[in-house]
C-alpha cells in the first residue's frame, strides 16, 4: 500500500510500504499523522526547512533551527512539541532498508544512528541544503512514476541522503580512522542493545 497525500496542499507527504513489510515516508507533518507516530520501527531524519522545532526526545526538551537536521534510531523516542515553521519527516524502517553485514558507514548501524551517545545534529550549508531540496524533489518525483522500479529508487535516494549526511557528519567531527575505532564501540552497544 502507498499513497501521495494532497500533493498541492503545504502538508503532503509520502508513504511506501512494501510487500515484505518495508516502510518508507516523507512528510512535513510527522507530528500530525497517527499512524507513523505509532510505528515504533522507524529510523529518523527531521530537517528543519525553516522556523524552528521544539522536539522531546528521550524526554529531553530539544530546539532544531532553521538548516539543521537530527537522525534518530528507533529507540530513541520522539515527540514533536512545537512547530514554527517548516519541516520534513524522513523515516524508514529495518525491512525497507539496512545493510547490516557490510558497510557500516551507510547502514543502520551507522554513525548516523548509532555512532554517538548523543543525538547526532547537523547544520547545513546553503548548498547542502540545495543538494538535500534536490533530493527531496527525487522522492517526490520517483513516487509520481508508476513501475517496477519506484521501490529500488527510493532505496537508491535514501541511501545517497544517508551517504550525504555521514560525509556532513564525518567533517563535523573530525573522524580519522583513529577516530572511527572509538565510535566503532558505541555503534557495537547500540547493536546489542537492539537485538
Amino acid at each position: 500500500m502507498d499513497k501521495l497525500i494532497g500533493c498541492d496542499s503545504p502538508f503532503w507527504g509520502i508513504v511506501l510500504d512494501t510487500r515484505l513489510k518495508g516502510r518508507i515516508a516523507l512528510t512535513p507533518a510527522f507530528h500530525r499523522d497517527i499512524v507513523l507516530n505509532k510505528d515504533k520501527s522507524l529510523y529518523k531524519f527531521i530537517w528543519v526547512k525553516s522556523g524552528r522545532l521544539s522536539l522531546e526526545i528521550d524526554h529531553v526538551p530539544v530546539k532544531i533551527e532553521e538548516g539543521e537536521v537530527v537522525s534518530l534510531a528507533p529507540l530513541q523516542r520522539l515527540r514533536i512539541c512545537d512547530v514554527s515553521g517548516e519541516y520534513f519527516a524522513l523515516l524508514f524502517n529495518s525491512n525497507f532498508y539496512c545493510i547490516f553485514g557490510h558497510d557500516d558507514e551507510v547502514s543502520c548501524n551507522g554513525l548516523l544512528f548509532n555512532g554517538t551517545s548523543r543525538i547526532m545534529r547537523l547544520k547545513l550549508s546553503e548548498n547542502e541544503i540545495q543538494t538535500l531540496n534536490d533530493l527531496v524533489s527525487g522522492f517526490v518525483y520517483e513516487y509520481e512514476v508508476k513501475d517496477s522500479f519506484r521501490e529500488e529508487m527510493f532505496r537508491i535516494l535514501l541511501k545517497r541522503i544517508i551517504i550525504f549526511f555521514t560525509r556532513i557528519a564525518r567533517r563535523k567531527f573530525s573522524i580519522t580512522q583513529e577516530k572511527e575505532k572509538s565510535f566503532e564501540i558505541v555503534r557495537q552497544y547500540y547493536v546489542l542493545v537492539d537485538l
